[in-house]
């Protein structure tokens, strides 16, 4: 689905990412762990086409379709006067109709007059279900999620922790949440100075972070 070679790049002086090689499988749920925040954000930017790397390669499978979630969803929502239904519209060019979109809004917990509400004025909880119902919306079978359960409350944390674990198809999350880890990834890369901890699964990967 991706391969990734060598990836190196270093921001500010600082080298954030050295020598990051590796194989995301079919049916692979990467949970992305590490110390450095700012290299897992970088590893998503560059896979994602948004910064080029400094050296290496990435490519991505001809089957595969990619949805980004990023830790900074901000250029989404400021300045935004549509209300939910409509700034969804924007991205289901397929089926535009409310009934439709209300129902990927529902699954994140909008519901009734909620919909109305005017983007650039949602809670941080708030803009983070709506992204998530834009990659639902999406329909693709690779999810890159960077730490999307920051500002959700724990009914919303549950209700992602479900969908995820019944995803068919890949991802490569980040998320300090070990339960949320636990459940989902079968597989677990930590990004460290020195290239990567590759491990099938989080029990595996204790074993060698202890």
């Amino acid at each position: 689905m991706l391969v990734v070679e060598e990836l190196s790049k270093t921001i500010d002086g600082v080298q954030v990412l050295n020598n990051v090689s590796f194989r995301m499988n079919k049916d692979d749920k990467i949970a992305l762990v590490g110390a450095n925040d700012v290299a897992k954000t970088t590893l998503f930017k560059i896979v994602t086409g948004e910064m080029e790397p400094d050296s290496g390669t990435y490519k991505w499978g001809i089957t595969t379709a990619q949805s980004y979630f990023p830790k900074d969803n901000s250029e989404f929502f400021e300045g935004n006067e549509l209300n939910l239904v409509d700034w969804l519209r924007q991205f289901s060019p397929e089926d535009d109709s409310e009934t439709f979109l209300r129902g990927f809004l529902g699954r994140m917990l909008f519901s009734g007059e909620e919909v109305l509400k005017q983007a650039n004025v949602l809670s941080g909880g708030e803009k983070v279900r709506c992204m998530l119902s834009k990659m639902m919306l999406s329909g693709a079978n690779v999810l890159l999620l960077d730490e999307p359960t920051n500002h959700l409350d724990l009914e919303s944390i549950t209700a992602l922790n479900n969908g995820l674990i019944n995803f068919k198809g890949s991802m490569i999350f980040s998320s300090h949440d070990q339960q949320f880890i636990r459940t989902i990834a079968n597989r677990v890369i930590e990004l460290t100075s020195d290239g990567i901890i590759d491990k099938d699964s989080y029990e595996e990967y204790l074993k060698v972070a202890k």
